[in-house]
């Protein structure tokens, strides 16, 4: 009797080891693959630690960070897209709010939506109901915006503009009349690195707005401004001007090292992103406000140009409930609050901790709050795919040629083709 409880025990035992291990191989949950292209500067930093506060809460999922570097995504992008049609999807992946996400991943039916999971989580409300909606397509929400980056930002080195005595001009025909001056005193008065085509389209961009004004630009994509406006012969032709007081060198850099310029003073002058405000944190140790400098590109006060990074949920993930915690966690506060300030960016979220950003980045939020928001074109926002193409091929034959008309008509037979 004696043994056959001892043989009683013996498989109850078993049974109950089987299901521990059962339970912690369930508790494990695997890994979750998240693809990105944030490899340099802020950028980098900024996702390690989102991925650091990741693995605090979910400390049993092996997180599989995939990057690709280079062409400020342009490679990665054609990765991803050769992975989805593919049916080889990663868990979750960056892309830009708008177009990029819409046209290319929800409308192809290569995305779930999310809107559930934001109710269920309480954080719906909790975003800029704008920004939210450019990841939204029929009612449904397909991904979380993680920031906001600004697009028409003039960076400037404070001591090279102390040096010459000049002061950040606020209008379009003052600030090419400074570059002017400030090529006269031999410095390069506007840093450029198209080697990647997208920067010089995100100058241009910038100067369109200012020409056209926001809610002429807004209401080009949705069809009610003029091709014929003169605001958008006016944009390329300031840009042509612009083109003369650049580094003679740039068509072979990147925008980092432009940014750079700035930093080793050998230029005035940079229009880029705020991304690039990370860089000058991270790469250069610059403090902002002491310097470095910053304002609207000339012309834009009063406008907000968005650039939104997201992350959602692929068809065919293969672990799609890690790919929800990864989304639940960019989606908090904490999150966004973890991610942002070292990125150099400002959260989606409407509930950011201003003591956790710079004077730069706190300056950034109360602007957000207050402006008129712009889409971007170069980063995916504003128009499909084929314009962007098109248009950033455009910019790079109008810095060749300087042909302004020529310019001009192109762009309205591309939009013609892309957009309406």
């Amino acid at each position: 009797m004696l043994l056959k409880k001892s043989a009683f025990l013996s498989v109850f035992l078993m049974i109950a080891l089987l299901f521990v291990f059962s339970f912690s191989a369930l508790a494990q949950d695997g890994e979750v693959e998240v693809f990105s292209w944030w490899t340099g500067g802020g950028e980098e930093e900024g996702l390690n630690a989102l991925i650091e506060l990741y693995n605090e809460e979910y400390p049993d999922v092996e997180f599989i960070n995939a990057t690709v570097a280079g062409g400020a995504g342009s490679n990665a992008k054609a990765v991803l897209k050769t992975r989805m049609v593919g049916g080889n999807p990663p868990d979750s992946f960056q892309v830009h709010g708008g177009a990029e996400l819409i046209d290319t991943y929800v409308k192809t039916g290569m995305m779930q939506p999310i809107t559930g999971l934001l109710e269920e989580w309480g954080v719906k409300d909790k975003f800029n109901q704008q920004i939210l909606e450019l990841s939204s397509y029929e009612g449904e929400i397909y991904a979380v915006p993680v920031n906001v980056h600004r697009g028409n930002v003039l960076f400037y080195n404070m001591e090279v503009l102390n040096e010459h005595g000049i002061d950040a001009p606020t209008n379009m025909y003052d600030f090419i009349n400074t570059l002017k001056e400030l090529d006269e005193a031999g410095v390069v008065p506007l840093a450029l690195g198209d080697k990647n085509k997208w920067t010089a389209t995100h100058v241009f961009e910038a100067v369109m707005v200012g020409t056209l004004g926001a809610d002429k630009y807004n209401s080009l994509w949705e069809g009610s401004t003029s091709l014929d406006d003169p605001g958008i012969y006016q944009a390329f032709a300031y840009f042509n001007e612009m083109m003369n007081y650049v580094n003679e060198d740039h068509a072979g850099n990147t925008w980092q090292d432009a940014s750079r310029m700035v930093y080793d003073g050998e230029a005035a002058f940079n229009i880029m992103g705020d991304w690039a405000e990370g860089y000058f944190k991270s790469n250069m140790g610059w403090t902002p406000g002491e310097d470095f400098g910053w304002m609207e590109v000339p012309g834009t006060r009063g406008t907000f140009m968005v650039v939104n990074d997201t992350f959602g949920l692929p068809e065919g993930a293969p672990n799609p409930e890690n790919a929800k915690r990864w989304l639940k966690t960019i989606a908090s506060r904490e999150g966004q609050d973890t991610f942002n300030p070292i990125k150099g960016s400002i959260p989606a979220r409407v509930d950011g901790d201003k003591s956790k950003y710079d004077p730069y980045l706190t300056d950034s939020m109360e602007d957000f709050a207050s402006n008129t928001l712009t889409p971007s074109i170069a980063h995916g926002s504003a128009a499909p795919e084929g314009f962007i193409t098109a248009l950033n091929d455009n910019i790079n034959s109008l810095i060749t040629d300087n042909d302004v008309d020529r310019a001009v008509e192109r762009f309205k037979q591309d939009f013609e083709e892309y957009v309406e």
